[in-house]
């Protein structure tokens, strides 16, 4: 899994593009406290030839976010996330995104 980080200097955005190895899954989403959670067409990463998923989103500059990938209906955390932090609501450690 892998996590790149770029800022953007016109706006007080960070892209973040999620690239997550899973060639046998059918589908791949993030989701975090960013998108409430919810698994749609904006979180969903796209499967790329080389069997990884992959997609970009626009997060606020200077925030942190809880966030885990939904593989194939399995919550999964990224093995390169910035820190990890208990959820009492999940009853798990999440992932969390410094930017």
């Amino acid at each position: 899994m892998a996590i790149k980080k770029q800022y953007l200097k016109s706006k007080p955005v960070c892209k973040v593009t999620f690239t997550v190895p899973a060639e046998e899954a059918k589908k791949v989403a993030v989701v975090g406290d960013f998108n409430n959670w919810k698994a749609n067409k904006a979180s969903a990463l796209t499967k790329q030839k080389n069997g990884n998923f992959k997609g970009t989103l626009e997060l606020p500059k200077e925030g942190t976010f809880e966030f885990k990938y939904i593989i194939d209906g399995n919550y999964v955390n990224d093995d390169q996330a910035d820190r990890y932090q208990w959820n009492d609501f999940a009853g798990s450690e999440n992932a969390v995104l410094e930017l």
